[in-house]
């Protein structure tokens, strides 16, 4: 079985903490960028020979929510088309609770997305004004209402801990708060200061004071006690599921089994193929619109 993750790097601002391959002010490229994925994807069939078979895929960002429920569909259908896409398959979204409406989820729903991870990060107006959030938790409360009402019963919520001036107790409230809205599944993050990115900056600085390890290491470990009393099971380093709602997308990573990356910076692994697409949007659709038919002399099997 063979995976699909399929990154959509647009945003409306990047994040304080975000080094990931995203950009804001692109949004006239979404039309283009869609299109080469569909590209993409056909592409990647005739050069697998054989309708793979796929049993996840996984929209990544950025903020895939800023793309419409039409263009999530045609990427969705695409693969229908050159894939074989696994009746009961995994097929998750990544979304700011901010970019969400009633009418959006529901449409997302019909697309096919089955499984929605929302970037809660933190339920403290202190912390999300420090990752530079464009929700607060009122917006995460409404969002989970309105998937709930839109059919999904496959909700992941993303935590961060260890941030700046976050005292223990501080975390513990947005945890409790979390399960207070009965998701299946919780992805907890400890923040990372990457090189270039603003919160880095300010650090280094001294504008904002440097997270603490060993405090965060505690709020790991407590959240993963309390995570377990909740009735959630830790699978993997940063992941906890209810009984039978482990992801099986991130599985697929930490098991080192085949997956496709597509969409501008992607990476992949898959038939002893380690792939990385072009890293702009721009560069990404450019190449895709000027390709040719793909051949087995232009690739080299790369070291697993």
């Amino acid at each position: 079985m063979h995976s699909l993750y399929i990154h959509v790097p647009f945003c409306r601002r990047r994040c304080s903490y975000c080094d990931f391959n995203t950009y804001a002010g692109q949004e006239h490229l979404q039309a283009a960028y869609v299109a080469a994925l569909v590209r993409e994807i056909g592409l990647l069939a005739v050069a697998a020979g054989e309708a793979l078979p796929v049993h996840t895929v996984y929209f990544g960002g950025g903020t895939p929510s800023l793309l419409s429920p039409r263009q999530i569909a045609q990427v969705l259908e695409a693969v229908a088309r050159h894939f074989a896409l696994t009746a009961d398959a995994e097929i998750s979204l990544e979304a700011n609770p901010g970019t969400l409406a009633p009418a959006y989820l529901k449409a997302l729903r019909q697309a096919g997305v089955n499984r929605l991870s929302l970037g809660v990060q933190s339920a403290h107006p202190a912390d999300l004004h420090l990752l530079e959030r464009d929700h607060d938790f009122l917006t995460v409360i409404r969002t989970v209402a309105w998937a709930r009402q839109a059919g999904f019963d496959n909700l992941n919520l993303d935590l961060m801990l260890g941030l700046p001036q976050q005292p223990l107790e501080r975390w513990q409230r947005t945890v409790e708060l979390a399960l207070d809205l009965a998701p299946e599944h919780f992805s907890l993050y400890a923040l990372t200061l990457e090189h270039g990115t603003p919160l880095a900056h300010w650090v280094d600085r001294g504008l904002v004071p440097a997270p603490d390890p060993d405090l965060a290491a505690e709020m790991y470990l407590w959240a993963d006690e309390r995570l377990r009393q909740a009735g959630f099971r830790q699978y993997e380093i940063s992941n906890w599921a209810r009984p039978g709602m482990v992801c099986r997308h991130n599985l697929q990573y930490w098991r080192n089994q085949p997956y496709l990356g597509l969409g501008a910076g992607a990476h992949g692994y898959a038939g002893g193929f380690r792939t990385v697409n072009a890293l702009t949007p721009g560069a990404y659709i450019r190449r895709l619109e000027d390709a040719a038919p793909w051949k087995p002399s232009m690739a080299s099997p790369s070291p697993a």
